[in-house]
């Protein structure tokens, strides 16, 4: 089923789901707020709604050590709180084991894992799997309210088509644990925009951390401080992906979209609204590659369901009213009853300098380069290569072609502005989905080799 957008989207729900989701002890309900105002709104006419499935103990193993499976199905089967061996595996404060919990985390990881899988079978472009996006969780280790990485597992699910994944990471808190589990393969490239300061959770995720061995420069991390609102966000995260999707080349995106980053979340640090998001969220979908969209934080039950009901709005390309609709869960939008969020009144530490030097630390790095396969060519990846390809001189200025704004080019020095002219898309046999307004698309019609 198709949008307005013309993409076509698949929402991963049931009941069932739905419920399982609701018991965890730090998020209670929330999965019901988000579905019930979603389909409020009568956004599920757009999406075809996919039921998951329980995931089988081979699969949740595909990640998951066993010893690790089979103490937290016991636990979670006993209710056992207190088990003496629980903490060995990160089983505790952040991670208490109520009972079902066992049930309630691998719930999710089948929902990830249908969200793939319906990118796989080519049913649709966007996957939304809003109570997934648990990206701490380690191979043997919960972490972080995490008990099971349904990231990874998609991912790894995702890996038996797609050559090459990008995994974007918007949540507050740094994707540490996608980010160990693919840190030594250049097949998985990870970015996480996060919070970083001393003392905060997961302590990780400062620019230096690039990845190890054939993986080095395939994990990107941008660390941001404290009260950064819609401009400067999207500023940041926007330049990077799109430098990253140039030299990257992804076949296949999969994006965690925390909500903690919201102004109002309890972790009181970002200052972001839904609109700020969806402007990310936005840039992303202009690829249009197959795209799997998950959770992850949102410690506000309200605000999290506002912000995405309005992202899952994006994606289907409609426009939805200010006011929230009467349902079950109505009271709980009060006072105002309205869609948007007002950002609050916290410094933003981010200044611009701090920013502008963040990203030319990132742009200092070497510029990863997957290694390529020995399969086929589509005919589909032979127009992208050639969209970043220099005619000549072999010099790799990739990054400003196609996705260079007015002030990138006008930094360009002469001698690389003057080969360049201006081409109309019409004539170049790009899309015109892959460029919007604000964009200009450049063709190099000659490049002089130079001498050293």
């Amino acid at each position: 089923m198709s949008d307005s957008s013309g993409v076509r989207v698949t929402y991963i729900h049931s009941e069932q789901y739905v419920l399982a989701c609701d018991t965890l002890s730090r998020i209670p309900r929330r999965a019901s707020m988000v579905h019930t105002l979603i389909e409020s709104y009568g956004l599920l006419k757009y999406m075809r709604v996919v039921e998951p499935s329980a995931p089988s103990r081979r699969e949740l193993a595909a990640f998951h050590s066993d010893d690790y499976l089979e103490h937290l199905e016991q636990v979670s089967r006993d209710g056992d709180d207190d088990h003496p061996e629980s903490q060995l595996y990160g089983l505790g404060y952040d991670c208490p084991t109520t009972e079902g919990v066992f049930e309630c985390a691998a719930s999710v990881a089948g929902g990830t894992l249908a969200a793939a899988g319906s990118l796989m079978d080519g049913s649709c472009d966007v996957a939304l799997n809003w109570p997934g996006g648990w990206h701490h969780a380690k191979k043997d280790e919960a972490s972080g309210f995490c008990y099971v990485n349904d990231i990874v597992l998609g991912i790894l699910k995702l890996r038996e088509k797609f050559e090459r994944v990008l995994y974007i990471d918007l949540d507050l808190h740094h994707g540490d644990g996608v980010e160990d589990a693919f840190s030594f393969t250049p097949k998985v490239m990870t970015v996480s925009v996060h919070k970083f300061s001393p003392g905060f959770f997961p302590g990780t995720g400062g620019i230096d951390e690039v990845g190890m061995g054939k993986g080095r420069y395939f994990a990107l991390n941008v660390p941001l401080q404290d009260g950064i609102t819609d401009d400067k966000y999207f500023y940041a995260c926007h330049t990077v992906l799109q430098d990253v999707f140039v030299t990257f080349n992804p076949e296949v995106v999969v994006c965690q979209l925390g909500a903690d980053t919201l102004a109002g979340d309890p972790m009181c640090s970002f200052n972001l609204t839904p609109r700020g998001i969806g402007r990310c969220l936005q840039s992303i979908l202009e690829w249009r590659l197959p795209t799997l969209v998950l959770g992850g934080g949102g410690y506000h039950q309200p605000n999290t369901a506002r912000c995405w009901a309005y992202l899952t709005a994006v994606i289907l390309g409609q426009t939805l009213s200010p006011e929230i609709p009467e349902h079950q869960y109505f009271t709980e939008y009060g006072p105002d009853y309205m869609l948007d969020i007002t950002p609050s009144c916290r410094t933003d530490k981010n200044d611009q300098q701090y920013l502008d030097n963040l990203i030319a630390r990132v742009r200092g790095r070497p510029n990863p380069v997957p290694r390529r396969g020995g399969g086929t060519t589509t005919s589909s990846q032979r127009r992208r290569r050639q969209r970043w390809r220099l005619a000549s001189g072999g010099h790799r200025v990739a990054r400003f072609l196609g996705c260079a704004s007015a002030a990138v080019w006008n930094a360009l020095p002469s001698d690389i502005k003057m080969p360049l002219q201006l081409c109309a898309i019409k004539s170049s046999g790009l899309k015109t989905d892959f460029f919007r307004t604000g964009f200009c698309v450049f063709r190099l019609v000659s490049f002089p080799r130079t001498s050293n």
